[in-house]
């Protein structure tokens, strides 16, 4: 066996200064890496949501009358009152990727707005940016396809009125004041004057095949046409507008229905590092993004119901006191047979120290933004109101809800078909019919809905025929549900809508298109509606399925 090679003196030292220049690369790295995770706190994280929260509140403030809508799921830490959620999604206004989504059309949204004049919608963002692409591009490109496709109606209900010589129906003072309303509507796009001349042009380019898209889905245009008296136009907010409070515009002067849109969170540029009396701390831009990877199981209710502690515990509490209250939720919860998922925190990282000194009573932030003197409490706002919780289908018989809410349904309802993965048994009465599959969401089992639709078709199809009603629900009530209730809808329902146990269900043309048109009369009814695109395209598997397995049973069954 040969020896080792001799290496000089230069080489031996040269390999040295190698092994130290990488370690002291490590150790930049290791130290880079812990600056990081101490500024991403889980109470960095809470208290930049609390601090922006604040703007919140003001902007709500100087327009009182008009709904707060959070746009899922960011911008639902960032007020503890919301009257309503949307999900318009940032993807749909990416650069050079712009779409218009028949699956998520939050035509509730439109409607709100048309009821009370308008609405705000509040999101965030990670730092770099002012507004979300959401907001810059997704909510624009929505109201300008509406927009588009009510004129477009306006304008065929006056003209067909001309035609049969009458005016709508109609006396001739109100047909005047109507047909300046189609005439004069505006369905241009609007967009925020940060968004690039040829980005506009190639958005613009592709509104007229949108618009078709839209009126071809079955929406119901005609409401929307009659609950919105001006076209909807976005506005942008951020926490660097100027506004001078005794000069705020009354909303009903604008002629046009405001999508009022609010990026809480301070963009990049603003003084990071904050301190207060106790403490210093790290604000952290868009802090409500991405929840999985710091929220520790916190939600946002839970945030609000106990956040002036959670506020006051400072950082070294903080985490504990997160522990404390994810797993009292999680005990309350068990004990009313309600599924709440149990988080694991290292002990390392439950940091403990002596108490912090307390707030005396009751905290209020005197803002500074807008340099104003006006002080706003972010929890002293009036109280949210009530969200509807079971939606029906219309007349189907079906109605869809998360298992947090099946005890309120069951004076209501006949059959429970439970699609929860994690939930635990429910207390059913025996005079419900129950079904339980545990369904899991396609990124955890990419054959999980389409291999229980066929029980789900059955269970359904078995009560239904007896006239029973069905609640369809699943963890979110937005998921999985609403894809099991669409599989139902398509396999056991004629086109116009009633039940016909599936007898027109092999005569039906299954494409994604006229599951769309499916999808779109669910979201009518479901407004919270969010199924994932794995798990419709497992729906549409299914369906596709089964009607090639019928239609290739159909000559034997004449042969027999």
């Amino acid at each position: 066996m040969a020896p080792p090679p001799h290496r000089s003196r230069r080489e031996v030292e040269a390999a040295a200064e190698e092994e130290e220049e990488e370690e002291a690369r490590m150790s930049i790295y290791r130290a880079s890496r812990s600056i990081k995770r101490r500024e991403n706190s889980l109470y960095n994280a809470l208290r930049s949501i609390y601090e922006d929260s604040v703007f919140v509140a003001e902007i709500a403030g100087l327009w009182p009358q008009l709904p707060l809508v959070a746009n899922l799921r960011c911008g639902l830490w960032y007020s503890p009152r919301f009257h309503s959620t949307c999900y318009f999604k940032s993807t749909d206004g990416h650069t050079n990727n712009c779409s218009f989504s028949t699956s998520r059309l939050n035509l509730h949204v439109a409607h709100l707005a048309g009821q009370r004049g308008g609405c705000i919608i509040v999101d965030s963002t990670r730092k770099g940016k002012r507004f979300p692409d959401s907001m810059s591009k997704t909510i624009p490109i929505w109201a300008c396809v509406l927009n588009r496709a009510i004129k477009d109606l306006l304008q065929t209900m006056v003209r067909d009125s001309k035609r049969d010589g009458e005016l709508l129906n109609i006396s001739s003072n109100e047909g005047a004041e109507m047909m300046p309303t189609s005439a004069n509507w505006d369905s241009s796009l609007h967009l925020p004057l940060w968004v690039p001349d040829t980005e506009k042009a190639a958005i613009e380019g592709r509104l007229e095949d949108w618009t078709k898209q839209f009126k071809a889905c079955g929406a119901d245009i005609g409401s929307l046409a009659s609950i919105l008296r001006k076209p909807l136009q976005p506005l942008w907010i951020s926490q660097r507008t100027l506004i001078w409070l005794n000069e705020v515009p009354d909303y009903n002067s604008w002629d046009f229905t405001p999508i009022i849109l609010v990026s809480a969170s301070a963009p990049d540029g603003i003084t990071e590092q904050r301190t207060s009396s106790e403490y210093s701390w790290h604000y952290i831009s868009g802090a409500g993004d991405d929840e999985e990877s710091w929220a520790r199981g916190l939600s946002p209710k839970l945030f609000w119901e106990h956040a002036f502690d959670l506020i006051d515990a400072g950082p070294e509490l903080c985490n504990r006191l997160v522990a404390d209250i994810v797993e009292k939720e999680r005990v309350y919860r068990s004990q009313r047979s309600e599924y709440f998922p149990q988080v694991t925190v290292k002990p390392s990282e439950l940091l403990m120290s002596s108490d912090n000194p307390c707030f005396d009573g009751e905290p209020v932030m005197e803002s500074k933004i807008m340099n104003t003197d006006v002080c706003v409490n972010p929890l002293k706002v009036s109280p949210p109101i009530e969200k509807q919780s079971i939606f029906w289908l219309g007349s189907t018989n079906l109605a869809v809800a998360s298992t947090l809410h099946v005890p309120d349904a069951l004076g209501v309802v006949d059959c429970v078909l439970n699609c929860d993965a994690n939930s635990t048994a429910l207390c059913i009465p025996s005079s419900v019919f129950y079904l339980h599959l545990p369904i899991l969401s396609s990124k955890l089992d990419r054959f999980s809905v389409i291999n229980n639709l066929p029980l789900a078709i059955d269970f359904s199809k078995s009560n239904l025929i007896r006239g029973k009603k069905i609640l369809v629900c699943c963890h979110t009530g937005e998921d999985i549900s609403i894809c099991v209730c669409l599989a139902i809808l398509a396999f056991l329902f004629d086109e116009r809508g009633s039940f016909d146990g599936g007898k027109s269900f092999v005569g039906k043309n299954i494409t994604k298109w006229e599951m769309r048109r499916q999808l779109v009369f669910i979201c009518k009814f479901a407004v919270n509606a969010r199924p994932s695109r794995g798990n419709l395209k497992q729906v549409f598997g299914f369906l596709s399925r089964e009607r090639e397995r019928l239609v290739n049973l159909e000559p034997d069954v004449h042969a027999a």
